[in-house]
């Protein structure tokens, strides 16, 4: 049994998502970071972040937070959707990392400057979103040759897909990335992803091109 402390993010979502594919029992806690439950003392023992996801397995009172890592463990505690095979472990490693270092954060700005403060910092909306078409665009090169990120299915989608899912916030039309619009569709229909998407709560469908 796994206890997950989450939000309705696109991080959050990474951890309900491959909870559900993996297929391990869970107990979800709700953090309402917009009430600041993610500095209340009690998950900053787990989180010492303040920042959602984290979980605790039971099966070893083990705690742990950041979104990639909680990927890995799951993956590495179950078996699935991570290779045993060391190359190709290590090409999922590599975008596991792009998102991490790269669409995560960038797309996060995109977020702040161009949709929830519109007007107020030219330079900062005009840069993020470049760099959030440029992204877009190396993730539509790859997926050209590819059904999902890394060959088959694994935590580097699901670390990924949950930030395209606000390709709206970020004024992207999917249209313009067709390999990208595939990937995404696909992967918005398996029902692990589906189910994981409303955790902790439902707040919208999920978008759709």
């Amino acid at each position: 049994m796994i206890d997950l402390y989450t939000w309705t993010t696109p991080n959050g979502r990474k951890a309900s998502i491959m909870l559900e594919e993996v297929g391990i029992p869970y107990e979800t806690h709700a953090v309402d970071i917009g009430k600041d439950e993610q500095f209340k003392p009690e998950f900053l023992k787990i989180s010492p972040n303040n920042r959602i996801p984290a979980i605790v397995d039971r099966d070893n009172n083990f705690s742990l937070m950041e979104s990639g890592a909680i990927l890995l463990y799951l993956a590495e505690k179950t078996g699935k959707l991570l290779p045993t095979d060391k190359l190709k472990r290590f090409r999922v490693t590599e975008w596991l990392m792009w998102q991490m270092g790269g669409i995560g954060p960038m797309l996060g700005q995109v977020h702040h400057f161009v949709k929830y403060n519109k007007g107020k910092a030219p330079y900062a909306e005009e840069r993020y979103l470049k760099e959030a078409q440029r992204l877009y665009g190396v993730l539509d090169k790859q997926l050209k040759d590819n059904e999902y990120m890394a060959g088959d299915y694994s935590v580097a989608d699901i670390a990924t897909w949950p930030w395209i899912s606000r390709y709206d916030w970020q004024t992207i039309d999917l249209n313009q990335y067709p390999n990208v619009k595939r990937w995404y569709v696909a992967v918005a229909n398996r029902p692990a992803v589906q189910k994981g998407y409303h955790i902790p709560k439902k707040v919208q469908e999920i978008p759709m091109p």
